[in-house]
């Protein structure tokens, strides 16, 4: 082992210590940009993910700058940028990682005097993602050897960390990945430069594009009663898969609990988030069953605001579903339109109940 590579060790260690002390998958990414960026004396690192099909569906930027402050001292600030609408990505990145999943292994292309470095990440055998970057040198052979282990203990810790935020039957995101993604919504709400100044003049927020949707399988309970909870599992599984399916890539979907779930995707607005939720609750019926044949969801949703707590998007989420079972099931209702309508009036956060 060289000289470089062992003075670098101590500090390696460290940072993988506190890379697998994390627990939210999303964390953990920034946390791997985190560490190898300075490992390879680079400013930029990104990350790309991508789905079984392939597609990209997520980038996570990471940028390290120097600061001067008032009193003349020097400080470094680190940015990272999450992008969950993965458009018109810069041709070079595309090929680049077309020719690392065919390959299944590190490539560069050169970029005027520098190189655009890809190395792919492993989910299982495939590829399900991408580390970038990009420098004015090859990859030394100590480099590479950090490179690939810290994306191995990446991988196999991401994996770990998946498998516990993951509900058993249906393999959506729990519980518990809810209550991570409301900490992580929020927070990114919360940033002071995360709004932006609009062509009108006035200033927008990503938060006004985010709605949160409770969703119901109709007379579930109906069907474990007739049939049995082995065939309320393949419901529960089906209707899982559906959504799933039926959902954009983007957007996050949850099992709560029994036959509840939580969808949290991201619309330019009101309209388009309806679309969404109404193309779900369409496939949903026009599906056959077995032995059940047809059966429908009910759909409530809010819109996710910064200076609205979650509990409080989850309860009004809620109160339009209850709304909809109570006209009749099978539809999909927003908490803006009952409030505009006078079906609702505004109340102070409520506890849910979804049991």
């Amino acid at each position: 082992m060289s000289e470089i590579a062992t003075n670098r060790l101590p500090g390696l260690l460290g940072k993988l210590g506190k890379m697998t002390s994390i627990r939210d998958t999303e964390l953990l990414e920034q946390s791997l940009l985190r560490t190898l960026g300075p490992l390879l004396g680079v400013l930029d690192t990104s990350l790309y993910r991508t789905d079984e099909q392939q597609n990209m569906v997520r980038v996570i930027h990471y940028h390290r700058s120097k600061v001067i402050e008032a009193d003349g001292v020097a400080r470094m600030v680190e940015r990272v940028e999450e992008l969950s609408r993965v458009n018109d990505l810069p041709p070079e990145v595309v090929s680049l990682t077309d020719n690392v999943r065919l390959l299944g292994k590190p490539c560069t292309r050169k970029l005027g005097k520098e190189l655009l470095v890809a190395y792919p990440l492993f989910g299982g055998q495939d590829v399900c993602g991408y580390f970038v970057f990009q420098r004015d040198r090859e990859v030394q052979a100590a480099e590479d050897a950090t490179i690939r282990g810290v994306l191995e203990v990446f991988s196999n810790y991401y994996a770990l960390l998946d498998i516990s935020q993951r509900d058993r039957l249906t393999g959506l995101f729990n519980r518990q990945a809810l209550e991570g993604s409301f900490e992580r919504i929020w927070r990114l709400l919360g940033r002071p430069d995360h709004f932006a100044e609009r062509t009108d003049g006035r200033r927008s927020s990503p938060g006004e594009n985010h709605w949160l949707a409770v969703i119901d399988i109709d007379h579930f309970k109906r069907i474990n009663d007739r049939y049995g909870h082995m065939v309320g599992d393949e419901i529960l599984l089906l209707v899982s898969r559906l959504m799933t399916h039926t959902f954009r890539n983007s957007d996050l979907l949850y099992r709560y609990g029994g036959e509840e779930f939580v969808a949290i995707i991201s619309a330019d607005n009101a309209r388009i988030a309806s679309n969404v939720f109404e193309r779900v609750r369409l496939a949903i019926e026009a599906h056959t069953f077995p032995q059940v044949e047809h059966l429908t969801i009910s759909v409530g949703y809010s819109q996710v605001l910064p200076d609205i707590l979650p509990i409080e998007v989850l309860s009004r989420a809620d109160r339009s579903l209850y709304q909809a079972k109570q006209d009749g099931r099978n539809r999909v209702y927003a908490y803006h339109d009952l409030l505009a309508s006078g079906v609702f009036e505004e109340q102070a956060c409520a506890e849910v109940e979804f049991f």
